[in-house]
């Protein structure tokens, strides 16, 4: 429900194919148990933004002692009209010691299991979409297996 306060519009759904086989862990830091998992690629899709996601971007994952799991993700976008675009977001995905076994088994969670929130940045030299520069995106995620699907949406802004 959009609500008047704070409006917001459906910008894109994101899909990644993480390549989980060949994550790469750094170990126990202070901050907590770093891995890196690269992405193969993924889609995009929504009535603003659409296009391929690109590989060689990652997830730069810290499982905090408390049973957090922090998200760092980068990537490479390219929109069907042919616009490259840098996406970055961050966040936690949030449940309980039992749901995070399952997860790291690459088992699909059912969703009230858990909570994935983002915070994204988009950037792109396109000058068609730079509103992007200026605009506030928060997504919220589906965890099947070991890749994520994200609906991103820009908030405070009209269109």
């Amino acid at each position: 429900m959009n609500s008047p306060l704070l409006p917001y519009k459906h910008v894109m759904t994101l899909t990644l194919d993480v390549d989980s086989a060949n994550s790469f862990s750094v170990g126990a830091t202070p901050n907590g148990r770093r891995t890196v998992a690269p992405i193969r690629g993924g889609r995009f899709d929504g009535e603003l933004l659409r296009g391929d996601v690109l590989p060689g971007g990652a997830d730069w994952v810290l499982f905090r002692a408390d049973g957090v799991m922090k998200i760092d993700v980068r990537l490479s976008l390219k929109t069907d009209e042919g616009s490259p675009m840098y996406l970055s977001y961050s966040g936690q995905f949030v449940a309980s010691a039992e749901a995070m076994k399952l997860l790291a088994s690459g088992a699909e969670l059912p969703p009230e299991s858990y909570s994935l929130t983002v915070i994204a940045r988009l950037e792109t030299g396109d000058t068609s979409l730079g509103w992007l520069a200026d605009s506030a995106i928060v997504g919220v995620g589906k965890q099947s297996g070991f890749n994520p699907t994200y609906d991103f949406y820009v908030i405070g802004r009209e269109f």
